[in-house]
């Protein structure tokens, strides 16, 4: 088999993996963060080290694979490695350093699907921009590329704020979890996912693959049923809790 065709197999699998994913991840949500009950799902590791295990392959694996490919060098797919490098550099080494992760644990079994998925989705995306892909300078103009760069820039700004507004909620020797206020969270309990949901929206318009579609519709079935436990936690746990917002999507969801 080709690599070509294989890289299609392996992006179509992972399409059709994000359909039970999100409907397991409805019924049982995974245990770590707020939800980390400390037994279940086999042995656990510091938070902050499986944290950064998890999203390393979406660092090294795509920029190795990237560099591997005939248009690496050319100014669109360099663009897209830009964005996605911006992204994936604050989530491996900056953001597991800001949060309150100290005696924390997550499950092993967690940090290892998370790296087996950033493994195939770092192959999948870099290979596809870089080789597979064909973008000519004239993609820098099109809607497509224009319209995608515009979601995925709104994206990672609503992301990063709703996470500066969570760490911030986190003092220095606190230890109980408080009702986020302002930006995003007025109007949604998971403004950090659905600001990294929009990232991806703009990846997969900018770069008009099916390897951005996989990604996306997977990233979402993950995010969507944590924001819906998250925001039945908030719910729960704060009896004041604004009754008007939603998990994810304003007014919706």
């Amino acid at each position: 088999m080709a690599e070509e065709q294989l890289h299609s197999v392996i992006v179509w699998a992972v399409i059709a993996a994000a359909v039970p994913t999100f409907f397991y991840l409805l019924r049982k949500t995974a245990p770590y963060g707020r939800h980390y009950a400390g037994a279940g799902w086999g042995p656990h590791i510091s938070s902050r080290l499986g944290w950064i295990i998890m999203e390393l392959p979406a660092v090294v694996v795509f920029l190795a694979v990237y560099l591997n490919g005939k248009s690496a060098f050319h100014i669109v797919p360099l663009l897209f490695l830009v964005m996605w490098q911006c992204h994936y550099l604050n989530r491996t080494f900056i953001y597991p350093f800001r949060i309150r992760a100290s005696g924390r644990k997550t499950p092993l079994l967690v940090v290892g699907s998370g790296f087996f998925f950033n493994v195939i989705n770092a192959y999948i995306n870099a290979r596809f921009i870089s080789e597979f892909g064909e973008y000519t300078v004239g993609w820098l103009a099109d809607p497509r590329f224009l319209i995608g760069v515009g979601v995925f820039l709104v994206g990672i700004a609503l992301n990063l704020h709703a996470d500066n507004i969570l760490i911030r909620l986190r003092r220095p020797g606190g230890t109980g979890y408080v009702v986020p206020q302002g930006g995003g969270f007025r109007f949604v309990s998971c403004p950090n996912y659905m600001g990294e949901i929009l990232e991806w929206v703009g990846w997969a318009l900018a770069t008009w693959s099916l390897s951005g579609l996989a990604f996306l519709l997977f990233t979402s079935a993950n995010l969507a049923p944590r924001a819906r436990s998250n925001h039945q936690w908030y719910v729960e746990t704060f009896k004041d809790y604004p009754p008007h917002r939603k998990a994810l999507i304003p007014g919706i969801y």
